[in-house]
């Protein structure tokens, strides 16, 4: 099956579906296409499921995307291609997928296979990265703005960062420790890498079982601005404190944006964490 999010990234996507479905003529594969609506596309997708009986799903589409499909198959035993065609595609960086569309289809058609974790906050799943405050106000913007794609993340991080508010304290309690600061972000990370390539999570690994929890202090104008730009890494910085663990509950002082995957949720002051692990099969090369 391909999945396609019409709307992700703000492109068009003809010249994807027609390549796709070349590349599976000649490799004599049956391929149906769902394009997603935005209206009960999980269910949609697991009646697909059931009549078809599809062995990959090809997903088309940002992180948002391929985690609502990852959502929507838990059931059934099939193996996730990513197809990277969102405006920050963070999930395709961290698997090193290629950005050739030749060799990406190769990679979503004949792939190896890994069991990828899940994380469940507060009953949601998330397969990337999830955050508190700063970058959750960006993707919130981002949404409410009117230019998708790469300039359209530009141009609201300067918005995010203009309209800056007070910092946040924040009581993490996991079974290794438990903390609480004041905080400008705090990121629930499955794996290493924003869309933009700067590594959040510098020990993060897909499938070893457990999230980590990172959490940026109280830190200046310029660093907020590098990181949401991608021209820094975190590790090594005293402000950055990281805790690897497999079940943790967060709580603030007062609600704060809170964002799974790149899409906004609203405001959160209580989260509930635990790690579900090996819950995705995904291709990879």
């Amino acid at each position: 099956m391909l999945i396609i999010n019409p709307i992700a990234g703000g492109n068009d996507k003809t010249e994807l579906k027609e390549s796709v479905l070349a590349y599976a003529s000649a490799e004599e594969v049956e391929v149906f296409v769902y394009e997603t609506t935005g209206k009960d596309d999980e269910a949609a997708i697991q009646d697909l499921c059931r009549e078809h009986k599809p062995e990959r799903i090809l997903v088309a589409g940002g992180d948002g995307t391929v985690k609502m499909v990852g959502e929507a198959v838990e059931e059934f035993d099939v193996i996730i291609g990513v197809l990277p065609a969102g405006s920050a595609n963070g999930l395709s960086v961290d698997l090193e997928l290629p950005s050739d569309l030749e060799e990406v289809m190769q990679v979503a058609f004949n792939g190896r296979v890994m069991h990828m974790d899940m994380v469940c906050i507060n009953g949601k799943k998330s397969i990337h990265l999830s955050d508190l405050g700063i970058n959750a106000e960006l993707v919130k913007n981002y949404e409410n703005g009117t230019v998708r794609g790469k300039l359209g993340y530009a141009l609201q991080a300067y918005t995010t960062l203009k309209e800056l508010g007070d910092p946040f304290i924040v009581s993490i309690n996991t079974r290794e420790e438990v903390v609480e600061t004041e905080a400008r972000m705090v990121v629930i990370a499955n794996t290493q890498k924003y869309g933009t390539g700067v590594t959040i999570n510098p020990v993060g690994v897909m499938d070893d079982g457990k999230f980590e929890i990172v959490i940026l202090k109280s830190i200046d104008f310029s660093f907020i601005a590098k990181i949401l730009t991608g021209n820094m890494p975190v590790e090594n910085d005293e402000n950055v404190h990281i805790i690897s663990t497999d079940a943790a509950t967060i709580t603030t002082n007062v609600p704060v944006s809170f964002q799974i995957d790149g899409e906004y949720c609203g405001q959160e002051q209580n989260l509930d964490i635990k790690i579900l692990h090996r819950q995705m099969k995904v291709a990879v090369p």
